[in-house]
């Protein structure tokens, strides 16, 4: 647990339950509710073939996923933890000068 807590730069046990319940919680929701969202856009595997339906559902899942994990994490009030996290992982992908 020390070395997560130093890691991941906080200071109480607590909030590492926390933190892990906010990505469990982001991940269910957006699988939850990406199948509407692709009903809605009329997103298939007729219309797509199956390779890019999944594609297409695994990209907007992600995105999705970034916006919610920050979200919550703000509900749960870790968001300090979830924006630096956010910010090192578009860094990772590419994105950095959306962050910087």
């Amino acid at each position: 647990m020390k070395k997560l807590k130093e890691r991941w730069g906080i200071e109480k046990n607590w909030q590492i339950i926390v933190i892990l319940c906010v990505f469990a919680i982001t991940g269910s929701t957006a699988s939850y509710i990406g199948k509407p969202i692709l009903i809605y856009l009329n997103i298939t595997p007729e219309a797509f073939g199956s390779f890019g339906y999944w594609t297409v559902r695994i990209l907007i899942l992600f995105i999705m996923y970034q916006f919610m994990l920050v979200f919550f994490g703000w509900l749960f009030g870790q968001y300090r933890f979830f924006w630096n996290f956010e910010k090192k992982m578009l860094r990772r992908i590419g994105l950095k000068r959306f962050v910087d």
